[in-house]
C-alpha cells in the first residue's frame, strides 16, 4: 500500500455504546457495562504505547444488540463480544498489539446469540 492511500489509523476500534429502553427486548450494550469496557480499552491502548495510528471510538448502534456489548476493529472488520476488563486485556494484547484473533471472542456474521450467558449489568459493575 502506497503512502498516499494508506489509512489514517492503522486500527480503528468502535465499541458500541448504544442505550436502548430498559424493557427493550434485545437490550443494549450500554445496559450490559459498554461505556465502562470501552473507556478501559481506551486507557489500555494508551498504556500498551498504542498512541499513534489506533483511534478507539464510541459506536451508536451496530445492531449486533443481542450479542453485545460489542466491538469491531478495522482495517480487517473483525467482531468480537466482550464481557469483562479481562476480555479487553486480552483484544488489547492479542488483537492490537500482535496483529492476531481472539478466537474465544470473535462473533461471525452468522451468530445471533452467545454462547456464553449474558447479564444485564445496568446494576452490577463488579467485573468492568
Amino acid at each position: 500500500m502506497s503512502e498516499e492511500s494508506a489509512p489514517y489509523y492503522r486500527i480503528h476500534a468502535f465499541v458500541c455504546t448504544n442505550q436502548r429502553d430498559a424493557d427493550d427486548p434485545r437490550g443494549s450494550c450500554a445496559a450490559r457495562g459498554s461505556t465502562e469496557l470501552r473507556d478501559y480499552l481506551k486507557k489500555k491502548a494508551k498504556m500498551a504505547g498504542l498512541l499513534k495510528g489506533v483511534r478507539i471510538n464510541n459506536a451508536g448502534c451496530l445492531d449486533r444488540c443481542e450479542l453485545g456489548p460489542v466491538m469491531v476493529i478495522y482495517p480487517e472488520g473483525t467482531w468480537y463480544g466482550m464481557d469483562s476488563k479481562e476480555d479487553i486485556d486480552e483484544v488489547v494484547e492479542t488483537h492490537l498489539v500482535k496483529g492476531e484473533t481472539v478466537e474465544r471472542l470473535l462473533l461471525k456474521p452468522e451468530d445471533r446469540q452467545r454462547t456464553h450467558p449474558m447479564r444485564d449489568r445496568a446494576g452490577d459493575h463488579s467485573n468492568t
